[in-house]
């Protein structure tokens, strides 16, 4: 059989796509479960193609799938929806499937209310769909009511099968890098926490499962062979049990991997030990559920941290080299100019270096929502309509939208004019083993200040002065190439030339193979008119375009015409080399 898996679209936009663009480790799972027992399945990651429906038709028209399955995550059911009826037009007879925490909460209401939808895998998908797909390959004309995990329709009506067990150990799933290329893994399934906005305590019932450390390190090493350097770690909490985050680390940094990750932890799952390893093996950042500085609004959400427990945990990861960001979210019962201002005043003491603000919603299977329906009186119907989620405050009479939107304004602009200052006020431990890792901290972070995010940051500002203090910091701990570079081209921008072609010069005694700190010093020797110096320091790079594009440049400048007719048939020979090596288009 064929199958294909879809990610759907989401029906409102984004202003960062990156946040709904990575498919979910789930569809990778399944995918290759099915693989591994024989079957052709393909993944369409539809996010983008909201308003493309005849790409869909188009896809669908091609690959003829004999199944389609949806990974569900609430805020893409719409999108789901959509592409089933499609599916259904290209043809009424294959089955639709719907999954994910979004489809497991809802089965009811899909079933009830969408006949496209013919299935629904209720919770750990990977051998309830299996198990579906086996029994829709044999062609049975019963209704698969012994397979655990399923809702589906009996007598016209709307019901669940057993639950399923979930799976007691994963190392025994397949392992997804073996047929797919993804960035986003987990180590652990669930979460112990039963925060009220969230609805993995209901999913997962607040248990944890945890793969070994060899198990999720081979997986890291087989995408790394496959190109990945940068992952997501993206447990609910990454942290819970010491010994195993510091065995993986460990292993990182045996298998010589190379890689640099980001993780999501809790305020009261790191200690300073911890953190060391998790920097040596390429940590860059770890994301921490501060939601509120008010202690009233963190108890509403069953948030059991304290301010000495944030407090010390970003002092701790900052201290060590790694990117402390605070999740907040805010318009949640009982906000006030004085709960803001709690936030706004926490956010002073911990100096987070990125910060996200997100408005309170309600989703289904999260406390807060089942709380909203008791006490409304209202139906999972509510979401017949082409919404993708409930803000909390239009429930609310004590809050309205301008009070909100005002709350967030003042949480962001007040954050963003402070983060210069929470850039200068870093304190790294004096720990000789990390300087490496605090010079890439500190070169990263001013490359976001002079190139990135923060520099298009107009509620930002100082951003070059901080970025160039953050530079010329990383060097006192180790001769960065980061830093080198990023403060050459940072002197570029200020007319520094002279002082760009010394660091970039330092540089190139430290790095000498660099193509772009050669690139960046030619450019500032050429700004001080001294083009043969310019060429003679990008010759060495004559198998590199953009270095020949400069040295004919040079040429030009020089008034040498010969040398610019030979170094441009060297590029056009080299640009020919590049083209006559790529696939051709289908």
């Amino acid at each position: 059989m064929k199958i294909l898996l879809v990610y759907p679209y989401f029906i409102d936009s984004r202003m960062d796509e990156e946040d709904i663009s990575a498919i979910p480790m789930g569809l990778f799972s399944i995918g290759a479960v099915l693989r591994a027992n024989g079957y052709d399945v393909e993944i369409l990651n539809a996010y983008n193609l909201g308003r493309k429906p005849y790409r869909i038709y188009q896809i669908l028209g091609d690959r003829r799938p004999d199944v389609v399955g949806f990974s569900i995550l609430h805020a893409n059911r719409w999108g789901g929806i959509d592409i089933a009826r499609m599916v259904k037009k290209v043809n009424p007879a294959t089955p639709v499937v719907f999954g994910g925490v979004g489809a497991t909460f809802l089965w009811d209401h899909l079933l009830t209310h969408f006949a496209e939808i013919d299935y629904v895998v209720r919770g750990e998908g990977e051998y309830s769909f299996l198990e579906l797909i086996r029994f829709l390959e044999s062609g049975a004309s019963s209704i698969p009511t012994h397979i655990d995990g399923l809702a589906l329709r009996k007598n016209g009506r709307p019901v669940k099968t057993g639950d399923r067990h979930p799976v007691a150990d994963l190392d025994q799933l397949p392992m997804p890098a073996d047929y797919f290329t993804f960035q986003h893994v987990a180590l652990t399934r669930g979460c112990p926490s039963d925060c009220t906005f969230c609805g993995s305590p209901a999913f997962w019932n607040r248990r944890v499962r945890y793969h070994s450390a060899d198990y999720f390190v081979t997986q890291l090493q087989r995408l790394r062979e496959k190109g990945v350097t940068f992952f997501f770690f993206s447990d609910d909490t990454f942290t819970l049990k010491r010994d195993l985050v510091i065995d993986i680390c460990k292993q990182i940094i045996e298998r010589h991997l190379e890689i640099t990750w980001a993780a999501i932890s809790r305020v009261d799952r790191v200690d300073e030990g911890m953190l060391k390893w998790m920097r040596r093996a390429g940590c860059t950042q770890i994301s921490y559920g501060v939601e509120s500085g008010s202690q009233e609004i963190r108890d509403i959400y069953r948030k059991r941290i304290s301010d000495a427990d944030i407090c010390r945990a970003f002092a701790r990861t900052i201290g060590t080299g790694i990117m402390a960001r605070a999740y907040f979210i805010y318009g949640a019962p009982g906000e006030s100019d004085r709960t803001i201002q709690e936030s706004l005043d926490l956010l002073a003491r911990i100096r987070p270096l990125a910060a996200i603000f997100y408005i309170l919603d309600l989703f289904p299977g999260t406390a807060l929502y089942e709380a909203y329906k008791a006490k409304n009186g209202i139906s999972d119907d509510i979401w017949l309509n082409r919404i993708e989620d409930i803000l909390y405050f239009e429930t609310d009479e004590t809050l309205s939208q301008e009070r909100v939107l005002e709350f967030g304004r003042r949480l962001r602009e007040e954050y963003f004019a402070s983060l210069p200052r929470f850039a200068r006020d870093i304190e790294l431990i004096d720990d000789s083993q990390l300087y490496p890792q605090h010079a890439d901290f500190l070169s990263r972070l001013a490359l976001t200040f002079s190139h990135g995010d923060y520099a298009a940051n107009p509620l930002i500002k100082e951003n070059l002065s901080t970025a160039v203090e953050l530079f010329e910091r990383s060097l006192q701990y180790h001769p960065d190439h980061r830093a080198f570079w990023g403060l050459g081209l940072v002197y570029q921008h200020q007319g520094r030339f002279d002082e760009s072609i010394d660091i970039l010069e330092q540089g190139i005694r430290h790095h000498a193979d660099s193509v772009d700190l050669h690139l960046a010093l030619a450019h500032s020797l050429m700004r001080r008119n001294r083009f043969q110096e310019a060429r003679q320091c990008l010759e060495v790079f004559d198998t590199h375009p953009q270095a020949v594009e400069q040295i004919i440049l040079c040429c030009r400048l020089m008034a040498d015409q010969p040398a610019e007719k030979e170094w441009t048939k060297h590029l056009h020979r080299l640009t020919h080399q590049e083209t006559a090596g790529m696939p051709s288009p289908d």
